[in-house]
């Protein structure tokens, strides 16, 4: 994941509630598996188990973030299980493996996003700086500026 996208997400998370965490979580994954295609393409055996290493952590946060209370949570779980054994196919470089998850991660990630836009409650970070964005006077430049910069920041507990 190139430092731009890291920066992004790390962005997105300072404003997110916690319907929006789940979303990233699994834009996140889809960023990894694209890297994982990229190496398993070229024969990269290191850089595919990095990037299989790096979304099964998505994976295994997607995992704990669930509630075990509702019944829908067992279907989440069974099929973040069955991606984790398409992941391990993956590294075994079985042809169709890193498709196969993103057949089941992305349709998940479009409903999530839907959801996000009726969660009404606040960021998880109240503390965290503002960011304003948008275009500059110079040539189709986008800058951010950060308010609060010297107030305590981080999440209130």
């Amino acid at each position: 994941m190139t430092s731009e996208c890291k920066q992004q997400f790390t962005l997105r998370i300072s404003q997110a509630n916690s319907t929006d965490l789940v979303v990233i979580l699994y834009e996140m994954m889809l960023c990894y598996l694209d890297e994982a295609e990229q190496a398993q393409a070229s024969g990269d055996d290191a850089a595919l188990a990095e990037a299989i290493r790096k979304s099964r952590g998505c994976l295994n946060e997607l995992e704990q973030s669930l509630h075990m209370e509702y019944e829908v949570a067992g279907n989440l779980m069974q099929l973040y299980f069955y991606c984790a054994r398409k992941l391990v196919h993956a590294q075994a470089h079985k042809e169709g493996a890193l498709e196969a998850i993103r057949k089941v991660i992305i349709p998940l990630r479009d409903a999530y996003a839907e959801v996000a836009k009726l969660n009404a409650n606040g960021p998880v970070m109240g503390n965290s700086q503002t960011v304003y964005a948008g275009l500059t006077y110079g040539r189709n430049t986008l800058t951010e500026n950060l308010a609060d910069q010297g107030s305590n920041r981080g999440m209130r507990v």
